[in-house]
């Protein structure tokens, strides 16, 4: 087996953006959120990322603004580490190691240095104890700093980062766990604690799940499991507390928020409504209802122009002032389950699955962003637990991305399946899929398996679905009907079966002459051109749950995976079997560009993955507990620029990026240290365009830069003019002129900027000795050969032009000098020659 440390997994693309709360910048124009392995910048505004804050080497846990500079923002991750960011110019500036998984974190303008995070009780790490640790932040100039001066401040806590908060001016920080609210003062440095019944005699549960404090009065808001909300006075005398209890929502509190000037009170929970009860008077209470999914976060910006609801839809909602909503952001819609398979599409490259309720998603990987929603059911869905609605649950590309097959499905207690085949028509006017075909039970029974013909050459586009009720049917598009009116359609060409066995999985070959379908035990191979059933292909005992033909120079091999725990590979040009092996394959599929075949493998609640070729008996790539689980939805991304990488276990990453979907509904890749450099340092990189604005930063940067390059292609002696005076730089020029905070960083800037300031004195010189002793000669010439001009021959003559002409030019300076120096008498001269 081959291992290699090089390659590991990561949240890279579609990673959820509302596992934390978000932050909003002070001058409202940034929204941060926790993103997998980053801090992902948005603007408020434009809905776009700006900048992805990349450096934590585990799931990103908590993301806070800086209490004492409004343009720095803090980051907590997994991985142990704190680090401090520049937001706007996306610049890490310091990394805090505390040694410990962080869950959470917490600051107050009241305690300047010191950050406040949730970390796992240091006794006993296996357990799910988790206490509250004040950490001094080290005053130290370096980058990587060790912050290991944790003490304590409260013991037991609740893993939930809405369960936490600051009360007033910091003087006290309340916590709820289970059935108890605490609170603990830090001038007192004493602890109250305020439990509560499990059920109130309205039969109502009374568990905590989210804490607000009012910013200017000693009020604490608490959300319970029963949709109640109470706020607790009082509550620095242990005995003498009250409470007054609120109630509108129907299912758990979520999230509560107070907005800054403490006027008003935010809750939000399943409903998808944000609620505003306004404090001391909480009889009115005002409503942003249909916000399209449960809310599972509420901020507000520093000012309270702001609002900012997370959904349970991946999707942030931005609100202005509780009115109207001004931009949503959206990321990789993660519901329950994904019934279908994970797709690309041809067309726009982007990963396709299920998404809202009776919706495709098209999500764009390289941009992680969230194309369009296509609308198959085309039904409204109800919020309603229990009912029965129609769902999406198989969808197949054809090989150009013309065409987009669906199966969508309702199963009634009482009545029989309801089955939809629908095939799509790509529109280029509308740039999306239009309906074309609609097909009402197209099988008795479920389907279980659908795919197209991906042959490129092939004359007719087909597509096969194989169902329970033991058919397999080919479908064909007919040709055009002569009227106008008329398109396209699809009809049924072809019925097939074997023995009445169930057909549980079916696969078209490469070039499109091969169709193999698996009848439970049995794999038959078909020739589409004539639906004759060639072969049959026998294994040992086990129902066929996967079947993959091989690419490019493997074509030769079909394999497949059995119920038994076997991975078996059949060789079709001797219709025998190649090999076998003893590996329970939770899913098999193909790299569209390489030979390579990727295999998952659970084993002891966990997955493994192995990279292999057909053709040769050693695997490419292994890894073991890639993730937790079964792994069943996984694809092969074709990159659009080929990696070329030159490690023997990385190369099969080379052609395509190869996502997974754990069970917890998260999507990982893997990615090699080489590929994690390039995009940091792509992100880094300043690129200068001739489409880009002639801004300061371009003069900066972009034509000093141009500059130098012409200087050095020119040779150094063409020119004896005298070098400019520092203050006509354009480096110094627009280094005094342009705006701080647009300039990059002074390291970058260092050097170009002293070398401007330098006049290199040694070429000086040497330039100036050299067109000295050029004039001494020309004089010499001119006075001891002056009689002898007549007589020179035409060809000497030319030859001194040439030379003349290679000359370096005279400045004024120095052709002022020549003309004084040619009108001296040099008559001495010649007496000195003739004696």
């Amino acid at each position: 087996m081959v291992e290699h440390g090089a390659i590991r997994v990561v949240h890279r693309g579609g990673s959820k953006i509302t596992s934390r709360q978000p932050e909003i910048s002070s001058d409202c124009r940034f929204l941060l959120c926790a993103s997998g392995e980053c801090v992902k910048v948005f603007s408020a505004s434009t809905e776009e990322c700006i900048h992805d804050l990349r450096g934590h080497t585990e799931l990103v846990t908590g993301v806070l603004l800086r209490p004492s500079n409004h343009l720095q923002v803090y980051s907590c991750s997994a991985d142990g580490t704190v680090r401090l960011w520049d937001f706007t110019d996306g610049i890490l500036i310091k990394t805090y190691v505390i040694g410990y998984p962080i869950y959470s974190i917490y600051a107050s303008a009241n305690h300047e240095g010191v950050i406040f995070l949730v970390t796992p009780a240091q006794s006993d790490k296996r357990s799910e104890m988790f206490q509250l640790v004040a950490v001094q932040l080290p005053q130290s100039g370096d980058q990587l700093v060790e912050a290991r001066e944790l003490s304590a401040v409260l013991s037991d806590v609740s893993s939930n980062p809405a369960a936490i908060v600051f009360g007033r001016g910091g003087e006290y920080i309340a916590s709820a766990k289970g059935l108890q609210l605490e609170v603990y003062f830090f001038k007192k440095q004493k602890t109250y604690r305020f439990p509560l019944k499990e059920d109130n005699k309205k039969g109502g549960k009374n568990t905590f799940t989210c804490v607000a404090c009012h910013p200017k009065d000693d009020c604490i808001a608490t959300g319970h499991e029963d949709g109640k909300i109470r706020l607790w006075r009082n509550f620095n005398h242990k005995k003498e507390y009250t409470y007054s209890t609120l109630h509108w929502h129907h299912s758990a509190v979520s999230s509560l928020c107070f907005t800054p000037e403490g006027t008003n009170l935010l809750s939000g929970g399943l409903e998808s409504v944000l609620v505003q009860w306004r404090y001391n008077q909480e009889s009115q209470k005002d409503f942003l209802p249909r916000l399209g999914a449960a809310i599972t976060h509420i901020a507000v910006s520093p000012d309270g122009a702001l609002f900012c609801t997370s959904h349970s839809d991946n999707k942030i909602t931005i609100i202005q002032s509780c009115v109207k909503v001004s931009a949503v952001i959206q990321g990789l819609v993660k519901g329950e389950s994904v019934r279908t398979d994970l797709m690309m599409d041809p067309r726009s490259k982007s990963l396709v699955l299920n998404g809202k309720p009776g919706h495709l998603q098209f999500y764009s990987l390289q941009r992680d962003k969230l194309l369009y929603n296509l609308d198959i059911v085309q039904q409204e869905y109800i919020h309603e637990s229990g009912l029965q609605q129609f769902e999406v649950v198989k969808a197949a590309f054809n090989a150009s991305g013309n065409w987009l097959a669906t199966v969508e499905e309702r199963k009634q207690k009482a009545a029989e399946l309801e089955l939809n085949l629908k095939l799509w028509a790509y529109d280029e006017q509308t740039q999306s899929f239009v309906l074309n075909t609609t097909i009402s039970a197209p099988h008795e029974a479920q389907i279980t398996a659908m795919c197209f013909c991906h042959a490129t050459d092939s004359q007719t586009t087909m597509l096969v679905s194989s169902s329970k009720d033991g058919h397999f049917k080919a479908w064909q598009l007919a040709a055009q009907a002569h009227t106008e009116d008329e398109g396209p359609s699809w009809s049924c060409d072809f019925v097939g079966a074997y023995h009445g066995l169930v057909p549980e999985c079916c696969c078209f070959s490469a070039d499109g002459s091969l169709l193999a379908v698996s009848f439970q035990e049995v794999v038959t191979v078909w020739s589409p051109a004539s639906w004759e059933l060639l072969t049959t292909l026998s294994q040992p005992p086990g129902a066929i749950r996967d079947l993959c033909f091989g690419r490019l120079s493997c074509s030769k091999y079909l394999l497949g995976t059995s119920a038994n725990n076997l991975l078996c590979c059949w060789n079709l040009l001797t219709c025998s079997l190649e090999w076998s092996t003893s590996m329970d394959v939770s899913l098999l599929l193909a790299d569209p560009l390489s030979e390579n075949m990727a295999a998952f493998c659970c084993q002891a609640d966990c997955t493994d993955l192995f990279v292999f070729k057909p053709s040769e008996p050693r695997p490419l790539f292994s890894r073991k507990q890639v993730c937790s689980g079964k792994v069943t939805r996984a694809v092969f991304a074709p990159r659009e620029e080929m990696l070329e990488s030159c490690e023997e276990s990385s190369q099969w990453l080379n052609h395509s990026q190869l996502y997974f979907l754990t069970q917890y509904m998260d999507l990982m890749t893997f990615t090699t240290k080489a590929e994690e450099d390039r995009l940091m340092a792509s992100s880094k990189q300043l690129v200068i365009d001739d489409s880009v604005a002639m801004t300061p930063f371009y003069l900066l940067l972009g034509k000093h830069r141009q500059e130098q390059e012409e200087n050095q292609d020119s040779l150094s002696g063409v020119s004896a003019e005298r070098t400019p005076l520092p203050q006509g730089s354009v480096a110094v020029r627009e280094l005094l002129q342009t705006p701080a905070h647009v300039l990059p960083s002074t390291s970058y800037l260092c050097s170009m900027f002293v070398q401007s300031l330098l006049i290199s004195v040694t070429d000086t010189r040497e330039e100036n000795k050299h067109t000295e002793e050029e004039m001494e000669s020309e004089k010499e010439e001119e006075d001891s050969e002056g009689e002898m001009e007549s007589s020179t021959r035409p060809e000497e003559s030319l030859g001194s032009q040439a030379t003349e002409s290679a000359a370096p030019a005279l400045t004024k300076e120095q052709a002022r000098e020549l003309r004084r120096v040619k009108k001296l008498d040099h008559s001495w001269l010649a007496g000195l020659l003739d004696s």
